[in-house]
């Protein structure tokens, strides 16, 4: 994974798009950060999480600039979404993820808010990185009250 981004950010470098090439850097630089962190070269699962982490963040960041009443910087951000959006799986539908919830609440044998820790360990296992935790968490909210 970490050799596609640098293809990647070679051919930007080629082209001239400096934005591109700002937010795969960025990209690069917190995967890198992460593998030396650990200690180990990371496998496409962890490089897989580590975008997520980084796309959950600019979505944030989107989020308080246009609260904040500055869309320059948040159409700054949404671009490098896009760029992390690309490395990223396709998320799961809704209907999916709702599935895959109720399934795994008859297999825990959940009953009330209190499994809601079983229920959502075993359901982001079952979904891994194609749904957000968020949308897990709210389904299975919804679910068990």
């Amino acid at each position: 994974m970490l050799s596609t981004l640098m293809n990647d950010m070679k051919s930007a470098m080629k082209a001239g798009e400096k934005s591109e090439l700002g937010a795969l850097r960025n990209l690069i630089g917190k995967v890198k950060a992460k593998q030396i962190d650990s200690g180990k070269t990371l496998t496409d699962d962890e490089c897989i999480k580590v975008m997520a982490t980084a796309a959950k963040q600019l979505k944030d960041s989107i989020q308080q600039y246009k609260d904040g009443g500055r869309d320059d910087l948040a159409e700054n951000e949404a671009f490098e979404l896009s760029i992390v959006e690309r490395y990223l799986p396709e998320q799961m539908s809704e209907d999916d993820v709702r599935a895959i919830v109720k399934k795994t609440i008859a297999d825990v044998g959940a009953e009330s808010m209190k499994d809601m820790g079983k229920v959502m360990g075993a359901a982001m296992q079952a979904v891994g990185s194609g749904a957000d935790g968020s949308i897990v968490q709210k389904m299975v909210r919804e679910e068990l009250s």
